[in-house]
């Protein structure tokens, strides 16, 4: 027989016991991906006794075993092994090093990956390798939820209800982590509103904090952080959703709606194919970014290589998410880093990318790809594109000129004129959305400290990791305005019509947030009497908006100011569009139209 003959027969004689194997490995595999990953939080957030922790790393061999025989039990009952094999390659590779590294240290006396660590002189490859299985047991977790995604469509919620409560999700368990005694420095559990405050900062990429992030939380704590800001830059329904697509190939109506609102495009199919390109340009992005930081780290003295590369991994992701968490102290207000400007450019380049918009950057790189000889980039580009290209322009040229005219002499001064142009476009393109300063905010001219609370209220590009109110809105807004003033009938611009109900969401947008900050800055001025009012004007925009610089004031904020901190980024991160369509009523369609009036208005 050949071996495509075998292999049918085999098929065949399996094909009874197929489903029943299959259900039994899908039903105990997310049992004991909950024990290992519960054993794990354990082992990582308290301090534990030899005893426990035997019986936490039995615990863990035990599960990987189980996924083990899982692997090569789903290739014996798979019609086609070697394309099951191609598809799941990160994970038979994975599989692959732990038997042969199991194999040498029981046969031949000695550990693979340790020995293959000091042979290519990188020290603790073992321990980083134990890293990546504990990251695979959290995939396996993921994955199993993601096949459950028909309870998601089940649900009776609404797709912006859904988006609100993933992020209510996050946020509980990202407290609940960071109440961990290994999180802190200390060893110590940190104050629940601090967690909880921290937390949300993280989650909704806004980079505010009560504590100090470099010297407050261990490697464990920031490593947390890290994560939180990862998955609140892309929303935890986008991760949801891609380990959904590893493991059913496709994703539900409600999932794709989700992703059709966070990511701003038209169509259902264009939510699902932008987030497949989203996922992977976020992930080479942050990677190249994370090497350019590495080699741009010049005479920095680190402890050692591996808190070299994780400072330089923790920053692109913080960047590019446009969180502005940093494990400097003070930021990057420290002396040493100041003066690095290749490292600024790197974070300004990664927030502009992070911050663009996901959508523009797909139309760019795919009208590039597919542009004639002889035509014009710009002119193919959709209006969408456009909007968001010019606005951020004019506000990053804008920004840089005021900093260049109203800081030289004052928080900039001393500085090289090559020193005052890079960190003038820096502070120009972090002020929008990022939050990260080299300079004393604190400090800034009066005319600067305005500007930059007018770029915080502005933003970032629709569909993107950034805050603000977007750049599209504000100029709708404006062009809405335009036309009024005008007298003209229809929204054009780039020789396209805008649809009205646009400029309607723009308005309810741009109202709203305006509403909710003001609320906000009376709400601070009551529980923060001793304060200046540009100050706590400039902490409530800096937190609704997402961005995270702050005057200084923060860490000295009463408990009543920081709930309403907190209340507003998660406000200004959720949307308050979002918000607002989540706890309205259903739209109601009737046939009758009452007659027209006129009002007095101005």
């Amino acid at each position: 027989m050949t071996l495509k003959e075998i292999r049918e027969y085999l098929n065949i004689k399996i094909y009874a016991v197929k489903g029943p194997v299959q259900k039994f490995f899908r039903v105990a595999s997310v049992i004991m991906a909950s024990i290992v990953m519960a054993s794990l939080i354990y082992y990582h957030g308290f301090f534990i006794s030899t005893s426990e922790r035997e019986v936490i790393t039995f615990i863990i061999k035990c599960g990987l075993g189980f996924y083990i025989l899982k692997y090569i039990t789903r290739l014996i009952l798979s019609f086609n092994p070697l394309q099951d094999i191609k598809e799941s390659l990160p994970e038979a590779v994975l599989i692959l090093i732990v038997i042969f590294n199991f194999l040498c240290d029981r046969i031949l006396g000695f550990q693979m990956v340790y020995s293959f660590g000091n042979l290519i002189g990188i020290e603790n490859l073992d321990r980083f390798f134990a890293l990546v299985i504990q990251g695979y047991f959290f995939i396996i977790l993921i994955n199993e939820i993601g096949r459950a995604g028909n309870i998601i469509n089940n649900l009776k919620l609404s797709p912006p209800v859904l988006l609100i409560s993933s992020f209510i999700v996050l946020i509980t368990i990202g407290t609940g982590l960071l109440l961990l005694p290994q999180v802190t420095a200390e060893g110590i559990s940190m104050p629940f509103q601090d967690a909880l405050f921290t937390s949300i900062s993280a989650s909704c990429v806004t980079g505010l904090t009560v504590v100090e992030t470099a010297t407050y939380f261990s490697p464990k704590g920031q490593a947390l952080i890290m994560m939180l800001i990862q998955m609140g830059g892309l929303n935890i329904i986008s991760f949801a959703a891609i380990f959904a697509l590893f493991a059913r190939k496709s994703i539900g109506l409600k999932q794709q709606t989700i992703l059709q609102d966070s990511l701003n495009v038209e169509s259902l199919s264009d939510g699902s194919k932008l987030f497949r390109k989203v996922f992977k340009f976020s992930i080479i992005i942050e990677v190249v970014g994370a090497i350019l930081i590495f080699i741009s780290w010049n005479d920095y003295e680190f402890e050692s290589i591996s808190q070299k590369f994780f400072y330089s991994i923790f920053h692109s992701i913080s960047a590019f998410n446009n969180a502005g968490f940093s494990l400097f102290e003070n930021g990057l207000y420290l002396e040493e880093i100041r003066g690095f400007y290749g490292f600024q450019w790197i974070i300004a380049v990664l927030i502009i990318l992070g911050g663009i918009g996901f959508a523009v950057i797909t139309d760019v790189l795919s009208v590039k790809k597919n542009l004639k000889k002889g035509k014009t980039l710009w002119r193919k580009l959709q209006a969408n594109s456009k909007i968001a290209l010019l606005s951020s322009g004019v506000l990053v040229i804008s920004g840089f000129l005021i900093f260049l005219a109203f800081e030289s002499g004052n928080t900039l001064e001393g500085q090289s004129t090559f020193g005052k142009i890079t960190s003038s476009f820096f502070h120009s393109i972090s002020s929008r959305t990022a939050g990260f300063s080299t300079i004393d905010m604190g400090s800034l001219a009066a005319p600067s400290l305005i500007f930059v609370i007018f770029l915080m209220f502005i933003g970032a590009s629709p569909g993107s990791t950034g805050g603000g109110i977007k750049t599209n809105t504000f100029v709708m807004v404006l062009l809405g305005a335009w036309t009024t003033t005008t007298g003209r009938e229809r929204l054009e611009i780039f020789r396209s019509t805008i649809p009205f109900h646009v400029l309607n969401k723009a308005f309810l947008i741009f109202l709203f947030s305006i509403a909710f900050i003001s609320f906000g800055i009376f709400g601070l001025a009551i529980t923060e009497p001793n304060t200046d009012l540009m100050d706590l004007s400039f902490e409530e925009v800096s937190a609704y908006c997402t961005v995270g610089l702050s005057t200084g004031i923060t860490k000295d904020i009463s408990s009543a100011g920081r709930i309403i901190i907190m209340l507003s980024m998660f406000l200004g991160k959720v949307g308050t569009l979002s918000l607002a369509f989540a706890i309205g009523n259903k739209k109601r369609k009737v046939e009758y139209k009452y007659p027209k009036t006129n009002i007095m208005v101005g």
